[in-house]
């Protein structure tokens, strides 16, 4: 494990003003990833972003952690069904450009 590659969740609570209980919500939630070395709990700094939105979604929406769930899951969705739409428009264009 690269440490530079992970985040001790204590940093990110001071950053961005929120409980521990926040992140270990989310992490039973199975919204994150919580890896553990020596009693520090860290996230990789691949899932900052994800966390980004979701603190967003609950400081600013006041949404709780199943809310958050919810809300996530279907963003994710969205982007799915947007990158398939892209992949069909493109796919309509080449066979639009062949006539």
């Amino acid at each position: 494990m690269e440490q530079k590659d992970f985040i001790p969740i204590v940093q990110l609570c001071e950053h961005y003003s929120v409980e521990i209980s926040f992140f270990n919500e989310l992490h039973d939630m199975g919204l994150i990833n919580i890896t553990t070395v020596e009693k520090t709990s860290y996230l990789h700094q691949e899932k900052i972003s994800d966390v980004e939105k979701m603190i967003r979604i609950h400081q600013e929406l006041n949404i709780n952690t199943e809310g958050i769930d919810a809300v996530f899951n279907l963003l994710q969705k969205i982007d799915s069904l947007q990158n398939e739409l892209n992949k069909l428009h493109n796919r309509l264009r080449l066979y639009e450009n062949d006539y």
